[in-house]
């Protein structure tokens, strides 16, 4: 779910949606407190790849993560 939330972002962002409307400041808000610990890691001079760093870094993260307790909560070697 997390790394949905920021796999959507991504896709917000880079598509330019009105960052006026509710639901994509939400999803901007939740993205950035999210990734906060990511952004600004690598900087590069594209805003296309700087987005896709900034937050497409902590969505595989997350993923890593999810997978590794979920391998240990359903007792996969």
């Amino acid at each position: 779910m997390l790394a949905g939330i920021l796999v959507i972002w991504i896709i917000m962002d880079l598509l330019d949606a009105d960052r006026g409307n509710t639901v994509v400041g939400w999803f901007h808000s939740a993205a950035d407190w999210l990734a906060a610990w990511s952004i600004g890691l690598f900087d590069v001079a594209g805003h296309t790849l700087q987005v896709l760093l900034d937050y497409g870094i902590p969505a595989v993260v997350y993923v890593v993560i999810a997978n590794v307790i979920a391998g240990r909560a359903f007792g996969r070697p």
